[in-house]
Formats: structure tokens, C-alpha cells, sequence
């Protein structure tokens, strides 16, 4: 037998013994309290009917004291009818009807005979200690102020009674029967159901463990199982997002690696080279200048990638710490201009700035400048033979600072990835050194929020690129 039908042979019968066991004891804790309600409602009605009968025949004998005879004949046979039997007698306990020799005072005890003689009824709901069979009994004095001058005793068997609630007993016996053969069936059919909406569970999660991630898991039902089910359905979609963003944020990381290698290698063999030229003057006398600002060049490329890459774990992990003041962004643009002016002359490239004077931006002076910087390189990386401009206008809750260019524009597929850490564009596309690491963006958008300012991109293929930063009024 495979583990399947072993498990789901394991659940049925839990489920089954659940369901026969709740059956049974409900039905015979019903069935323990209906049978005392018969039994006691039927003892009662028949000691209350004793009582009238009772009572009646010892109101008539007072009645007819001289020629008793005649209708207590009357009363046996109306009595014998209903299998009732009685006795007359007097104050010493003696029979005085029927004519038998029989002492009632064997038939009571002592202390119901003390009862009596007080003046009290003694009723008994089902005796089985005395007589010859299971009977109610009623025994009624009669009394002439405080003395007893007789009485009456009633019994009446009491077996039809019995014959009755045995029967219910064993109607009830039948029921339980009935019921559990209907809990076995139904158990059977819903175990089965629940097992096979289990195994999907399982099927599924034995999928994403193998890691796949194309599962989906009935959902249709409206019980918990039903709503479990579209739990699960949503975190096997979130998990499958998790994943392919895990895979993506992978790919690029390695990509990262391999371009930075790259990066890295060459201006560590040139500097390397020229230091060795240098060194051994191999390189003209005329030419050494020209080597030394390469090297300059290619040291400042390595420290901004390293820069970059530490800045962007500070950010990350809260360990950045802002200086807010108040900046005069015309001010900051000119630092901004003058610091990528080179750059923009190598790619014949003109820098625009318009602001007017009374426009301050709250902010980290530093990272304000880093922000500008990364825009406006970013900028200058796509744009040849174009323009770049920075401008910076009042809002009604913030400062808005807009940097445009000319330039070739960016993908639309691309738009939403370029906030990404390890993005890079199209490798044609990066063809200086700056800008081409796929990080300074990303940072960007990290210091930006740390401002708890908002940043968005415009952008369309061959038509240029708008970046807009909106930063708090403080």
C-alpha cells in the first residue's frame, strides 16, 4: 500500500471515529435522558392515577359505611380492567377487602406504616423488593382527626411499562445503528474529497520545493479549505515574483562583476604602464605631463566606482546621516557646471542653468551636489553635440528642479529598470567613462527619498531626457 493510501487511509479513520464516536455518545446521552423521561412520566401518571382511585374508594366507603360490599365488587372489576389491585384496611392493619389472608403490613414497612399513621400517603414510583413482580404502589390512610381508622393500598404491576421503554431503547439502539452507517458513508465521501484537495496541497508544495512555480491549487470551495487555498495561490504568485526578481537582481549582479572587472582592469593597466614608463623614462620627456593627468584620470575613475559602491551600502543600511541647510540652487548649479564642464566639452556639449535668486533648496549641501552630478553626467553620457540644462522653480509645497537634455533619449522598456541597482543601458550606448556602472542612478533615488523628495524621468527615444526633483519646503 503506497504512503497516499496509507495517509488517507489513516485520515478516514480518524474522521470516521470522530463522527461514530460524537454520534453515539450524543445519541445515547439523548437516549439516557428520553427513557428517564418515560420511565418517570409513566410512573407517575400511573401513581397519580392510584391516588384518584384511591381516594375515590375511600370517599365512597364513608359514604356507604353500612352495605360497602356491593361496590367495592364494583371497583375491583372496573379495576382489574385497568390491572389494578387494592386493598381495604383497618387501623390494626387487618384486611378487610378482599377476603384474603393477607397483612398489608408486610407488604409496608414500618416506616411507610408510621407515614400512614401520621396521616400521610406513601407513593412509590417502581418498587421491586417486594411482591411478586415490579409494580407502583400508593398506599392512602384514612383518618378521624389525628388517629388512623384504616386506609387503602394500590399496586399495579408495572410491566407493560417496561415492555414499552424497552422498546424505545431498542428503537433508539436502531437509530445509533442507522446513524453511524450514514456517518461511515459520509465520512467515507468527504475524507475522499479532503484527501484529494490535500494531495493537491501537497503536489503543489512538492513543485515550489523543486522550484517551479507554475502551480496553482483549486480554489473554488467557500469552506477554509476554499480559502486557504487562495492564500496559498497568492503567496505561490508573490514567491514566483520573489524568485524571478531574486534570478534578475542575479544576473545583473554578475553582470555588474563582469563589467566592473572589466573597469577595473583597464585603468589599472594603464596607470600601471604609465607609472612604469615613467619610472624607467621610456615615455618622452614632452609626453610625461600628458601621462601624469592620465593617471590623475584613471585614479579618480577607480575611487568613483568605489565611492559609488560604499555610498549605496550606506544608504541601504541607514548609516547615511543628512546635514540639512538651506541651498541657493542657482549657487549649487554653477558648482554643478563648473565640475562637468570637461566632460560636456568632449562631447561638444553646452550646460544651461536658470534660477532665480531667492530659490533655496533644503537639503545636505554634499548630496545635493552628488544628485545634480549623477543627473547631469547621466546626461552628458547619452548627449553629443546637444545640450544640457538645470532649472528650478517654486511650487505650492515644494522646490522643483528640472535637468533636460537633447540627447538620445531612453527606451521605454527601460524607463522602470534605470532606478536599479546594477543596471546599465545598452553597452553601444555607454561609450565614455562615466556613468557607465549601472549604480550612480539608483543612488539617486535613495538620497533622494532620504530627503523625503520624489523623483521621475521623461523620457523618449531620440527626443532627449527630462529628470524632475521635487524636495520639500522646510
Amino acid at each position: 500500500m503506497s504512503r497516499q493510501m496509507l495517509m488517507r487511509n489513516k485520515y478516514f479513520l480518524k474522521l470516521l471515529s470522530s463522527h461514530v464516536l460524537i454520534l453515539i455518545l450524543a445519541f445515547l446521552l439523548m437516549g439516557l435522558i428520553f427513557s428517564q423521561f418515560v420511565r418517570s412520566y409513566i410512573f407517575e401518571n400511573k401513581v397519580e392515577e392510584l391516588n384518584e382511585y384511591g381516594q375515590q374508594i375511600l370517599e365512597d366507603v364513608s359514604i356507604h359505611e353500612e352495605s360497602p360490599q356491593t361496590f367495592l365488587n364494583k371497583y375491583s372489576k372496573l379495576l382489574e380492567a385497568r390491572n389494578i389491585q387494592y386493598i381495604l384496611f383497618d387501623s390494626n392493619a387487618d384486611i378487610i377487602y378482599p377476603n384474603v389472608s393477607m397483612d398489608p403490613s408486610i407488604r409496608l414497612s414500618q416506616k411507610e406504616w408510621d407515614k400512614l399513621s401520621k396521616g400521610e400517603s406513601v407513593t412509590i414510583l417502581h418498587d421491586i423488593k417486594r411482591f411478586d413482580q415490579e409494580v407502583s404502589l400508593v398506599a392512602l390512610p384514612s383518618m378521624e382527626g389525628e388517629n388512623i381508622t384504616g386506609g387503602i393500598l394500590l399496586l399495579s404491576p408495572i410491566s407493560t411499562s417496561l415492555k414499552m421503554i424497552g422498546q424505545l431503547n431498542q428503537y433508539l439502539l436502531y437509530t445509533i445503528a442507522i446513524a453511524a452507517t450514514a456517518a461511515i458513508f459520509l465520512s467515507l465521501i468527504f475524507s475522499r474529497n479532503l484527501s484529494t484537495r490535500v494531495r493537491a496541497f501537497r503536489k503543489a508544495t512538492s513543485m515550489i520545493s523543486s522550484g517551479d512555480y507554475n502551480v496553482h491549487v483549486p480554489d473554488d470551495s467557500k469552506d477554509d479549505l476554499g480559502y486557504l487555498a487562495r492564500d496559498f495561490n497568492e503567496m505561490v504568485v508573490q514567491l514566483k515574483k520573489s524568485h524571478e526578481e531574486i534570478e534578475r537582481l542575479e544576473n545583473r549582479r554578475q553582470k555588474f562583476l563582469a563589467d566592473v572587472s572589466h573597469e577595473l582592469r583597464t585603468p589599472l593597466t594603464t596607470i600601471s604602464g604609465l607609472a612604469e614608463g615613467i619610472k624607467n623614462q621610456l615615455i618622452p620627456e614632452g609626453e610625461v605631463d600628458k601621462g601624469m593627468n592620465l593617471i590623475d584620470r584613471e585614479a579618480k575613475r577607480l575611487i568613483r566606482l568605489v565611492n559609488e559602491n560604499l555610498d549605496y551600502e550606506k544608504i541601504r543600511s541607514n548609516q547615511l546621516e543628512l546635514h540639512m541647510i538651506d541651498i541657493q540652487a542657482i549657487e549649487v548649479f554653477e558648482v554643478v557646471s563648473e565640475q562637468l564642464l570637461m566632460q560636456a566639452d568632449e562631447k561638444n556639449n553646452q550646460i544651461y542653468i536658470e534660477a532665480a535668486d531667492d530659490i533655496f533648496i533644503h537639503a545636505d549641501y554634499d548630496r545635493l551636489v552628488q544628485i545634480l552630478i549623477n543627473i547631469v553626467k547621466n546626461s552628458i553620457q547619452f548627449t553629443e553635440n546637444g545640450w544640457i540644462s538645470m532649472r528650478a522653480f517654486e511650487n505650492e509645497h515644494d522646490i522643483c528642479i528640472e535637468i533636460e537634455d537633447n540627447g538620445m533619449g531612453i527606451d521605454p522598456k527601460e524607463v522602470d529598470w534605470i532606478w536599479e541597482r546594477f543596471y546599465k543601458a545598452d553597452s553601444s550606448r555607454t561609450n565614455s567613462y562615466f556613468g557607465e556602472f549601472g549604480i550612480g542612478l539608483s543612488i539617486v533615488k535613495q538620497l533622494v527619498s532620504l530627503h523625503n523628495g520624489k523623483i521621475d524621468v521623461q523620457s523618449e527615444p531620440n527626443n532627449g531626457t527630462i529628470f524632475r526633483l521635487f524636495f520639500p519646503k522646510k
